[in-house]
């Protein structure tokens, strides 16, 4: 197992150290991994947004405690050195009421399961997902390593999306195969939010026995089978904002100086609206070639970067820092200007021509933004 879950940790109580029996509510987790040192940090989830920390003693690679919780929920245990981003190593997994997880393996690449009856069957589940996606890992693996070399990162790009969708497949078909092998097995419910969409997550839960359908791991699948629906609806919503020839919505919000500034004002030019934050690293992480491409369209278009989830104290701190020469606007967190827009995830850019229509809108570092600007300016 490689920290392969996804996860829909929701609820968990206190972490109790020590070697008592699994009981009710409680999940007697146990092993010995290579690569700890003395002690590991363990999460559990409180409610959607939250969770709680507890530290574990380590003794020769080896580590002893319960977690209660009050259902099948995901906890996540990592080594002091993986949290200062110092190597070490971190794992995931389903904490389920009443079992005895046993861990063994290196806690920096694979590790295996066994001790009661789920985990020995999660154990299979686990061994086949990582056989049926052993392709894609390698393909994306390989994928870094020519990133790493200098290759250009749209030629990386272009090549995943032309390949990861049949690799991914692959990898579904397994997780499928398995559930239908093993319908009585609640590990079968547990690996169904690793199909990643949402139509095959529905299929195989038709696949499962109806004891295990309706049992206690229906909180873990459905919980994230009414998520990604949720999440659907809204990407909908924000494709028909988002839309190629859409008006724009209108706002006015304070820029650097604390002026008012209405986006129509800036009517008759392009105009690239940058949604970001500062705590965002790959909106960060753009703003060299953004820079670059500012000054080689200089006046061609015009970049008004949108502040989102910052205090204004940040946002102007990392204007500054980071030598950002377009015009800048703070939102508020009680703004509408995300909803009206229907951002979704960041950076987002919507660029608008001239008439204040929408153009295009790009989610993410993509160098497809680039290519953009190259085709619409490059000859201008």
């Amino acid at each position: 197992m490689k920290n392969i879950l996804l996860g829909l940790a929701l609820a968990a109580s206190s972490l109790v150290p020590g070697t008592a029996a699994a009981a009710d509510g409680l999940v007697h987790i146990k092993g010995q991994l290579k690569g700890l040192t003395d002690s590991l940090f363990v999460f559990i989830p409180q409610g959607e947004h939250d969770h709680k920390q507890d530290t574990v003693l380590v003794k020769d690679g080896k580590f002893d405690f319960t977690v209660s919780v009050d259902r099948p929920s995901v906890i996540t245990v990592c080594t002091p050195e993986f949290l200062r981003q110092e190597g070490g190593g971190s794992f995931q997994m389903i904490a389920v009421p009443g079992e005895t997880a046993e861990l063994s393996g290196d806690v920096t690449s694979n590790y295996y399961l066994t001790g009661s009856k789920f985990y020995r069957e999660f154990n299979e589940a686990d061994r086949a997902m990582e056989a049926a996606g052993k392709p894609f890992s390698d393909f994306y693996a390989s994928l870094n390593k020519r990133m790493e070399a200098g290759e250009s990162q749209e030629t990386l790009m272009n090549e995943f999306q032309e390949k990861a969708p049949d690799l991914r497949q692959q990898k579904a078909d397994g997780i499928m195969a398995f559930i239908k092998q093993h319908p009585d097995y609640e590990a079968s419910a547990a690996i169904i939010p690793e199909l990643g969409e949402l139509e095959q997550m529905k299929a195989a839960v038709l696949l499962l026995s109806p004891a295990v359908r309706e049992g206690r791991m229906k909180h873990f699948y459905q919980g994230i089978i009414d998520h990604m629906e949720a999440q659907e609806k809204a990407e909908a919503e924000a494709a028909k904002k988002q839309a190629a020839g859409v008006e724009a919505p209108d706002f006015t919000l304070n820029d650097i100086e604390g002026k008012p500034l209405t986006l129509s004002s800036l009517r008759g030019k392009y105009v690239i609206l940058d949604f970001w934050g500062s705590w965002c690293g790959w909106c960060i992480k753009g703003f060299p070639e953004m820079k670059t491409y500012y000054e080689k369209y200089k006046g061609k278009f015009e970049i008004l970067g949108i502040d989102c989830n910052d205090t204004e104290a940040k946002w102007k701190a990392a204007v500054e820092k980071h030598v950002l020469p377009w015009l800048h606007v703070y939102n508020p967190r009680d703004g509408k200007v995300l909803a009206d827009y229907g951002i979704q995830g960041f950076p987002t850019k919507i660029i608008l021509d001239p008439a204040g229509k929408i153009v295009k809108t790009v989610v993410g570092e993509d160098p497809a933004f680039y290519t953009f600007l190259d085709e619409t300016f490059g000859n201008k």
